[in-house]
């Protein structure tokens, strides 16, 4: 049997494909819902993507209160690094929508596209990776972490007592993990 050819979808995966099956289950109104979901997701990874491109370029937005604008506006006027890796080890790493470190003090700003409520966990996991890769103790520094969602900005400064026990539970667990690895490979 000669096979049609499909090179320019090889490595990809349908919406409707084998692979992610759970859909043969739905009704329409539960297909409906996971596309408009899925797109949702899509948009957010292009909307990231042209925010990064804006601050990497120094191209500032209208000066509104929406969410985009005001996260890219913040992040050049902070002249900030967007989409860094903040890295421990292989498998305790995360990347930051924007970042900067001047003047000890770290601040760190995140933009979510959707509408679950966003947490400020995930921004005091990167301030504790942060200090790990970069050898801070969180008392010798000042650290801002932001949200922007929904046409607000949520700011948190958190307290040592904060970020310590982040940066511990990853160096206990990684160095667990790591180790399990190493075992599971034997």
């Amino acid at each position: 049997m000669n096979f049609n050819q499909h090179s320019r979808l090889e490595g990809q995966h349908a919406f409707l494909g084998a692979s992610k099956y759970h859909w043969i289950n739905y009704d329409t109104d539960k297909i409906i819902d996971a596309w408009r979901k899925a797109q949702a997701v899509k948009r957010g990874t292009e909307l990231h993507e042209f925010a990064c491109n804006a601050i990497r370029l120094g191209i500032k937005l209208p000066k509104t209160k929406k969410t985009l604008n005001m996260y890219v506006n913040d992040a050049i006027g902070y002249k900030m690094t967007p989409e860094q890796v903040l890295y421990f080890s292989p498998i305790a790493f995360g990347t930051a929508d924007a970042i900067s470190f001047r003047d000890d003090k770290l601040r760190i700003h995140d933009l979510k596209t959707g509408t679950i409520p966003a947490s400020m966990y995930q921004l005091e996991i990167y301030a504790a990776l942060f200090c790990l890769e970069y050898d801070y103790k969180p008392n010798d520094i000042q650290t801002e972490l932001r949200i922007y969602q929904s046409n607000e900005v949520l700011i948190h400064k958190p307290e040592v007592d904060e970020i310590v026990p982040i940066m511990d539970k990853i160096v206990t667990f990684d160095k667990v993990l790591m180790e399990l690895r190493e075992n599971d490979n034997e």
